[in-house]
Order: structure tokens, then sequence, then C-alpha cells
């Protein structure tokens, strides 16, 4: 077998030419390569960089990467070149056993751009395995009084490649008194039987040696051998027979394990020990004998445990009934597992802004996410949504990945987090369904000027005040958060009696505290006119005003005054002279 394995190894460079070219499919985003199993690790699979329109330097600058779900990675990224190669030996027949073809998916992530590309990958079948039998020797028992045409049931090759490297024929050793016959079973299997052309003489020769020669298609030609050993018995001249030749049977997949599955029945008209059945598996695999139990005295099938649909949707087996006299027939039995829904939805995130601005334009993406059912057909059908008074929706993007995005312009001040219910729920019958939450901060933009409650005030203040005592407090409100919140109080220039006002108030910029600078006098000014402004901290300030007016309130700081007459200066007493003919009431 190296040396056959040597001879594909001599051909990869050519079939690989053949093989490995790209293919762009109907739908945007779909890639696909074809590569032999069996390569080196790090063998080239297809120009990935090309492919998505970038230069290999760009898929680390812009974060591709390989998004995949539950199974083993078999290929990476090569950052240098740009290519996609295998991280190991791919076995086809471990992946993918008899599946044609063997095709393995996953999805190419541009982080950057959040954008997913589908990736198939067909893995080429080579010719490297035999045909290999379950035992080196078999025994076969026949009457000595079989008529001719009678055939006999032969254990059968499996091949674990396909196609044309599968099993295709056996060959029979040369004898006098056999032929051989194949039959293809429904699952495309080839079933070697013997058949007898000549009639035998268990007196003469009471054992034939035959060898029986497995081979399959593939250049060249694997093979491998089986010795049969025919029992020449003494006569026991009928046959068991089956009432059906194929059993079928279909069964939902969470029946209880112990369940009787059907009963198979033979007949053998023949009495004592010729007569009497027994029932078996026929080349059973390891996984029908670890499944299924066949009571051999009843012909009843019965669970061994618990069947599973996403493990296996079918079983065939092949039941043996020989009477005492060690004649035989054989029917076929298929087994099919139906669905139940036991699967609820998965979502799986693959990528989230945790924090956007709130002057996002509707359609900004926010997260990334697939969901997954392990169900079949209506049971793995899932619907998607989230509520809908949100301003939010999804999008379908490639394969089961969904975008969430906005549908219009946020508000912080409005709204300033979110709580968004992503519901998947599958059409099962009951369905089945999950919940993922997905939290959002809206981040703040300076959107709103501080605001004062009132665009005018008036306030008083006594005149003779002491110097810096306050006059009263303003403030101002900003929705907005962080420095865009900040305000700044500062007051308008302006000029009184000559004067910056300036010089007669102040005002603090943190508080908003209005203080007198000096002490007011009634007499000289009786009320002030102001602007007060209000500023934010943003990057962008915005601001509002508000006037003020100051009235100031008179006090009895002044004694009253004799202007007329007027005192004399020269330190004499005053007169006032009035005529002699004043009568009374003479001013």
């Amino acid at each position: 077998m190296a040396d056959q394995l040597r001879g594909w190894r001599c051909i990869e460079p050519l079939l690989l030419f053949l093989l490995l070219e790209t293919l762009w499919g109907a739908g945007a985003g779909q890639i696909r390569y074809s590569v032999l199993e069996e390569l080196d690790k790090g063998s080239f699979v297809g120009n990935i960089a090309k492919d998505l329109g970038l230069e290999p330097r760009e898929l680390a600058e812009r974060g591709v990467r390989i998004v995949s779900r539950g199974r083993t990675q078999l290929f990476a990224l090569n950052p240098q070149s740009g290519s996609l190669v295998t991280t190991g030996r791919i076995d086809r027949e471990e992946l993918c056993a008899h599946s044609a073809p063997c095709l393995v998916s996953f999805n190419i992530l541009v982080e950057n751009n959040m954008k997913m590309y589908g990736v198939e990958i067909e893995i080429i079948d080579i010719n490297d395995n035999f045909p290999r039998f379950r035992d080196e020797e078999v025994k076969v028992k026949v009457n000595e009084n079989a008529a001719t045409g009678t055939r006999l049931v032969l254990p059968f090759a499996r091949d674990a490649d396909v196609s044309v490297n599968s099993l295709q024929s056996y060959q029979l050793s040369r004898n006098m008194h056999f032929s051989l016959d194949e039959k293809s079973g429904a699952d495309g299997q080839k079933y070697p039987e013997l058949v007898l052309e000549r009639p035998l003489d268990r007196e003469k020769v009471a054992v034939h040696d035959l060898f029986l020669t497995a081979l399959d298609g593939g250049d060249p030609v694997l093979s491998s051998t089986m010795h049969i050993r025919v029992m020449v018995l003494d006569a026991n001249d009928n046959a068991p027979l089956f009432t059906r030749s194929e059993y079928r049977v279909s069964v939902p997949e969470n029946i209880p394990v112990g369940t009787r599955l059907l009963t198979l029945t033979a007949t053998d008209p023949d009495e004592g020990t010729n007569g009497e059945l027994t029932y078996s598996f026929c080349n059973e695999e390891d996984k029908i004998s670890g499944t299924f139990k066949l009571d051999s005295n009843l012909g009843e099938i019965s669970t061994l445990q618990s069947l599973d649909y996403e493990e296996s949707r079918f079983y065939f087996m092949e039941v043996v009934a020989q009477d005492g006299g060690a004649l035989l027939a054989s029917a076929k039995v298929l087994i099919t597992v139906q669905d139940v829904n036991d699967n609820a939805p998965e979502v799986i995130l693959t990528s989230l802004a945790s924090s956007i601005s709130e002057d996002c334009p509707p359609g900004t993406i926010i997260a990334l996410f697939s969901v997954h059912d392990g169900d079949s057909g209506e049971n793995g059908e899932i619907l998607c949504s989230i509520p809908r008074n949100l301003p939010f929706k999804l999008e379908k993007s490639v394969d089961n990945y969904y975008h969430l995005l906005t549908t219009k312009g946020l508000d912080r001040e409005e709204i300033s987090d979110y709580n968004i219910t992503v519901s998947v729920i599958d059409r099962g019958n009951p369905p089945l369904s999950t919940e993922s939450h997905i939290s959002l901060t809206v981040a703040d933009i300076n959107d709103n000027p501080p605001i004062f409650p009132h665009t005018s005030y008036s306030t008083y203040i006594l005149e003779n005040n002491p110097r810096g005592i306050s006059i009263l407090s303003v403030t101002a409100h900003d929705p907005d958060s962080g420095n865009n919140a900040k305000v700044i109080y500062s007051l308008a220039e302006d000029t009184f009696q000559g004067m910056p006002l300036s010089s007669y108030v102040s005002i603090n910029s943190n508080t908003g505290i209005l203080y007198a600078l000096g002490s007011f006098d009634y007499e000289q000014v009786k009320d002030l006119q102001l602007w007060v402004m209000a500023s934010d901290s943003g990057d962008l300030p915005l601001r509002s005003n508000m006037s003020l007016s100051l009235f100031v309130l008179d006090q009895n700081d002044n004694a009253p005054e004799i202007l007329y007459p007027s005192i004399p200066t020269d330190g004499s007493t005053g007169v006032e002279l009035a005529p002699r003919s004043a009568e009374p009431g003479y001013l």
C-alpha cells in the first residue's frame, strides 16, 4: 500500500493544478475550492486574498478571520501569502464517511466592515483504502441435496473510499461447483452470493475451499481476499423463508430504550431441529449491534440505547434466519429515524459594538450574530425577531447570520441605554425558543445648549451694602453628559455711567452666584441691566443667555437740608424783614 500511496504523491502537483480552481457561486460572497485529502499540513487550497479583492497585507489590517461553529478547524489563513492552507492532513473518510460529495463549509469575516463570505471546500477522495472483509475466513454450510441454483449469502466487503475508488466488484476463485453473483442493495452496497452450479456429494467432497476477492476501481486497483470454507451437510431439504424480503419501519427518535420496533418472521416446513429457526444479524457493524437487540428466538428487534436523528437518520441491516440443519434465509431491514423537536435554537454572537454615538446615521451596524438549530425540516426552521418598539431591525446576511442595525437617529437625552432581546423560535410542534440579550450604550454628543429656567430675572439690593455680598444665584441646565453638560457662567461686557459693568458686579463661573464688588449708592445708581451667559464645555461649546435687572433700594441715609433762606456766611444771625402793614396770613 505504501508503494501505491507513493504513486499518488507523484501525481499530486498535476491533480492540484487541475482541481484547485476557485468558483464564485451564483449568490454574492460564496467562494468554492477543491482539495485532495491526505495533503501535508500547510498545503495550498486557494488564494483567499485575491478572491476577496484584497492584498495579502490587508488580511490582518482588516481583521479577516475564519468563523466556524463546533468543528475542528481544518484550514487556516496565511497572512504573508494571502492563501487558504490546510492545518493538517485531512482524512475524507473520517470527515464524511460515504457521503459524496464531501463538503466543508465555513465563513470568512471581514471585521472592519462586518461582512461575511461563505466558503465551501470539496474534499476529493484518493484511493487510500483497501476493500476489506470483516473476517479473513468464513464458513458456509450447504446441504448436499441443495438444488442447482441455490444461493448462499456471503459476507460483503466494505471500502471507506467513494465513487470509483470504492468497492466495484468481486471475483471468485476457479472451482467446479460454484459461481459468483452480485446484487446491489438500495444503499448502493454490492452483496456477493454463491450460486450452486453442479450438485454436491458430501461423500466425495465434504469441504470446498474458495477464495473471494473484492476489488475497487482505483488506479492502481486495490483488493483484499477472504477464504470461504463451504461445509457440505447431510440433507435438510427445506430452507427457511421470510414472509418479506425487506422490512421497513419508521420510528421517532425519542422512543424509550427497549421499545420493540418490529418482528421478522420466517418459516421452515421441516420438523425437529431442521425446522427450528434462530435469528441473527449478518455482517452487522458495531454501531448496529450497540444500538439494536435482536431476539434470536422471536425475531424481535428492539432498541438498546436512545436514537438520535441528528446523529443517524437511518439504519441498514441484514437479518439471517437459520434452521438446525444450517439452511438459512436473509432479509434486509431499514429503520428510519424520524426527527422530533428536541433541540432549542441557539444564538451565537460574533461581533458587537457595545457603544454607539447618538448621531450615527440610520443603517449603522451594531452586532453580527448567527442562529442554529440541530433539528431538521420545520423543527429546524428558525424565526428571528426583536421587539418592534425599538429603533433597530434585523437584516439577514450570509447563511444563518444576521445584522442588527439602527432604523433611525438616536437621542441619548431621551434613552441612554438599550437592552435588546433577540428571540429565536423554531417551527416545531410544540416550538422551542431561546432569548439572547444585547446591551447597548448611546454615547453623548454636544447637541443641547445650557438653558435658563427663565429668559429674564430681576432682583433687589439695599444701598450701602457690604462689598463682596452675594446678590443672587442663577442656574442653567444642560441635558448632555460629561463636559458637554458642564456649565460655565459669565457676564456680557457692557458699561454704565462710563464704567465697565465688571467694576460693579462679578459672577462665579462655576456656581453662577452674582456678587457686588462695591457698595451701591441709591442716589447715584438706581438700577443695572445685565446679560448673564451660560456656556457648556463641549468641543464646540453651545451657549445661551438671560437678562438680569438689578434694582438698588433706598435707605434713610441723608438728613434734611434748609436751602432758603440761606445761612449767612459771615457768622451773623439771618434777618428777614416784614412790613408793618403785614396782615395775618402774609408769607
